[in-house]
C-alpha cells in the first residue's frame, strides 16, 4: 500500500477533478502492474493497473489508495472492472466520501466474492487525498499558503522589493510544491505590484495549475504577464457582484474565466472564492499571497497547511509583514497550527505547519 500511495502522489495537480489515485497489481508475491491516475482523470488507477496486468490480474490482489468508484460517468466503475478481471481481493486504504460511491464499490466487490480489506495506511491516504474528500465534507479544496518572509517576517522591503528574499533552493522547491496542486492562488495587490507568471519551470511536461487571482474589482493590469498568457495557461479571475461589461469583457477577450463570488469587508470573501473553486473541480490551491489574503485565510481557518520559507536577513520594521492585520484582540484569539516539518533548503530554513498535523510523507 505505501508503494501504491508512492505512485498515487503523481497524480497531484494533473488528476483533477478527480483524486490522486494509485495501485498495485499483486500476485504470487511479486507486482504484476502499477497504475494511477491520469492527466485530467483518466483513465483511473485501477483500470491503468488492470490494462497494464491483462490476463495475469486474475487471481492477484489490487492494493487500491481509495475505494474504486461505484458509479457510471464517463467510464464504467472500477468496481466492476476489478470484478470482471476476477482480482481476488482488494486492499482498501480509504473510503470514498462522495456520495455516488461511498460504500458502493465495496459492496460491489463483496457482492461477487471479492475479498475487501478495508482501512491500510488510511490516515496517509485521507492526507494525500484531502483535497477531494473535503470537497465533500467542507465544500471547499484542500489549501496550502507559502510564505517567504526575512528573519523578522518581512515579504518585502519598504520599496515593495521582495526578489528574491529567499535562495534558488527554496525556489525550486516551491516549483514542486506548485506542480502537486490543481491551482496556484494569489490576491489583486500581489499580481499588480509583483507582475507574476504563476507558471511552472524546470517540472518537465506537466499539466500546468490553474492560476487564480482574486480581485474584487478586476483592477489588475491588461499589459501584465498573466494578461499575455491567459490563453498559453489557464487563468481564473475571481471578482465581486456588480461590475460592468467593460470590466470583464476585456479579460474574457483575452481568455481568462470569470468567477463571481461574494464579498466580505469591501474583499473577495475567501471562503466564498475557495467554494466557488472547488464547485469547478479544484481540489487542491497552493496559495502564494500577498499579506492581505494570508491573514484572511488564516483568519478564516481556511489554511490546511502552512509552509514557511525563512531567511537568514532582516528587513526592519518599515518592510511589508508577511501578515496583514488581522484584528485580533487577544492571544487566544490568534489561528495556531501544529509543526510537522523543518530542515534547511540551501541556505534558507523551511518550516511546514497543518491542522492536526498529520504524519509527513516518507
Amino acid at each position: 500500500m505505501a508503494h501504491a500511495l508512492a505512485i498515487g502522489r503523481r497524480s497531484m495537480g494533473q488528476a483533477w477533478p478527480n483524486p490522486a489515485v494509485g495501485c498495485v497489481l499483486v500476485k504470487d508475491g511479486r507486482v504484476l502492474s502499477r497504475g494511477w491516475t491520469a492527466p485530467g482523470g483518466r483513465p483511473h488507477a485501477e483500470v491503468a493497473a488492470l490494462t497494464a496486468a491483462g490476463e495475469a490480474a486474475r487471481g492477484a490482489t489490487a492494493y487500491v489508495t481509495l475505494e474504486p468508484c461505484a458509479h457510471h460517468g464517463q467510464t464504467p466503475p472500477c468496481a466492476e472492472a476489478l470484478v470482471a478481471a476476477g482480482v481476488a481481493r482488494v486492499v482498501i486504504a480509504a473510503p470514498d466520501r462522495d456520495p455516488r460511491v461511498a460504500g458502493k464499490g465495496v459492496a460491489i466487490l463483496r457482492s461477487a466474492g471479492v475479498e475487501v480489506t478495508e482501512g491500510v495506511l488510511r490516515t496517509e491516504a485521507e492526507r494525500d487525498l484531502a483535497g477531494f474528500l473535503t470537497r465533500f465534507t467542507t465544500g471547499r479544496p484542500w489549501l496550502t499558503l507559502k510564505l517567504a518572509a526575512s528573519l523578522d517576517g518581512r515579504i518585502a522591503t519598504a520599496t515593495g522589493e521582495s526578489q528574491w528574499i529567499t535562495g534558488p533552493a527554496a525556489r525550486a522547491a516551491v516549483q514542486g510544491m506548485r506542480a502537486s496542486h490543481d491551482a496556484v492562488m494569489v490576491g489583486g495587490g500581489t499580481a499588480r505590484a509583483d507582475d507574476p507568471n504563476l507558471t511552472l519551470r524546470g517540472m518537465g511536461a506537466r499539466r500546468a495549475p490553474v492560476r487564480v487571482v482574486l480581485s474584487r474589482r478586476l483592477d489588475l493590469p491588461a499589459e501584465s504577464y498573466l494578461a499575455r498568457t491567459a490563453r498559453e495557461v489557464p487563468l481564473w479571475l475571481v471578482h465581486g457582484a456588480g461590475l460592468g461589461p467593460e470590466a470583464g469583457a476585456p479579460w474574457e477577450a483575452l481568455g481568462a474565466e470569470l468567477i463571481e463570488a461574494p464579498v466580505a469587508a469591501q474583499q473577495i470573501d475567501p471562503a466564498g472564492a475557495l467554494a466557488a473553486l472547488a464547485a469547478r473541480g479544484i481540489t487542491r490551491v497552493f496559495c502564494e499571497g500577498g499579506g492581505g489574503l494570508a491573514a484572511s485565510l488564516l483568519a478564516g481557518g481556511l489554511v490546511d497547511e502552512l509552509v514557511l520559507f525563512t531567511a537568514g536577513t532582516g528587513i526592519g520594521a518599515e518592510g511589508t509583514p508577511a501578515l496583514a492585520a488581522m484584528g485580533l484582540g487577544a492571544l487566544a484569539e490568534a489561528p495556531r497550527l501544529e509543526l510537522a516539518e523543518l530542515r534547511a533548503v540551501g541556505g534558507d530554513v523551511m518550516s511546514v505547519w497543518r491542522r492536526g498535523a498529520l504524519p509527513p510523507v516518507a
